[in-house]
C-alpha cells in the first residue's frame, strides 16, 4: 500500500497549528484565560500534544510568544556583519529586522500578544529583554563606537542607538496607525525591503548628524 504520509511532516504541521491557535487565543484572551483544552479544539489537536511538544502550558506560551517572529531574532546577526561598511551593515540589519513583517496578520497577533504581555506579564518578556533585545542593543552601541572613533561607550551612544532601533520598532508597534495612514509602506514584500534600505540612509544620517555634534562640542571646549 502506497501512502503520502509523512511523520516528521505531520509533527510539524500538529505542532504549527498549536503555536498558531495559541497565539491567537492568548492574544485576545491572556495566558490565564486561554485554556489549553480550548487552545487543543482550535488546532485540531489532542490535549495531550501540548505536554509531548511543549511540556506544559507555559512552554506552549512561550513558543507563540517567540517562533512566529522567526528562527533567527530580529537584527541579531548585526554582531556578524560589524566589519562592513556603515551603508552595507544597516541596511541588513533593517532587512533582518524588518523580515517578520512580511507575514503579516500573524505578526500583527504577535503585537498584541507582546502588548498584552506588558501589561499582565508572565516573564517571558524579561526573558526576550535578556536572551534577544539586549544582545542586539549592546552589538549596535559597539558599531556605532567603533564608527564614532570613541574610547568608550557613553550614555549618547546609548540614546542614539535606541533611536535607530526605535526607527524600526515603530513598524511594529505602529502598524495599525501606518496602514491607515499610509498602507503603501508596508503592504508588499518590496515595500518592505525598500523601508530597510531607507531607514538605513536615516540611520546613516543620524550617525553623521551625532558625529558632527560630538566635533562641534570638542572645539568648543
Amino acid at each position: 500500500m502506497v501512502t503520502n504520509e509523512n511523520p516528521e511532516t505531520e509533527t510539524h504541521d500538529a505542532r504549527s497549528r498549536l503555536v498558531m491557535s495559541a497565539l491567537r487565543l492568548f492574544a485576545e484572551k491572556g495566558y490565564k484565560a486561554a485554556s489549553t483544552r480550548e487552545i487543543c479544539e482550535a488546532a485540531g489537536a489532542n490535549i495531550s500534544a501540548i505536554r509531548y511538544y511543549f511540556g506544559d502550558k507555559a512552554g506552549l506560551y512561550r513558543a507563540a510568544f517567540t517562533e512566529p517572529m522567526g528562527d533567527t531574532p530580529c537584527g541579531s546577526n548585526i554582531a556578524a556583519y560589524a566589519g562592513l561598511p556603515l551603508p552595507e551593515a544597516l541596511i541588513r540589519f533593517f532587512t533582518e529586522f524588518l523580515e517578520p513583517l512580511k507575514k503579516g496578520e500573524e505578526i500583527r497577533l504577535v503585537m498584541k500578544l507582546h502588548f498584552r504581555e506588558m501589561i499582565e506579564p508572565t516573564g517571558v518578556w524579561q526573558q526576550e529583554i535578556d536572551a534577544e533585545i539586549k544582545p542586539q542593543h549592546e552589538a549596535l552601541v559597539s558599531l556605532l563606537k567603533e564608527h564614532l572613533a570613541l574610547q568608550r561607550i557613553d550614555t549618547d551612544v546609548h540614546r542614539l542607538a535606541f533611536a535607530i532601533i526605535g526607527m524600526a520598532v515603530h513598524f511594529y508597534v505602529g502598524q495599525e496607525v501606518v496602514s491607515a495612514i499610509s498602507p503603501q509602506v508596508l503592504n508588499t514584500l518590496k515595500a518592505i525591503d525598500v523601508l530597510a534600505e531607507r531607514l538605513a540612509g536615516y540611520a546613516v544620517s543620524m550617525i553623521e548628524g551625532e558625529a558632527r555634534r560630538r566635533a562641534q562640542e570638542a572645539n568648543h571646549e
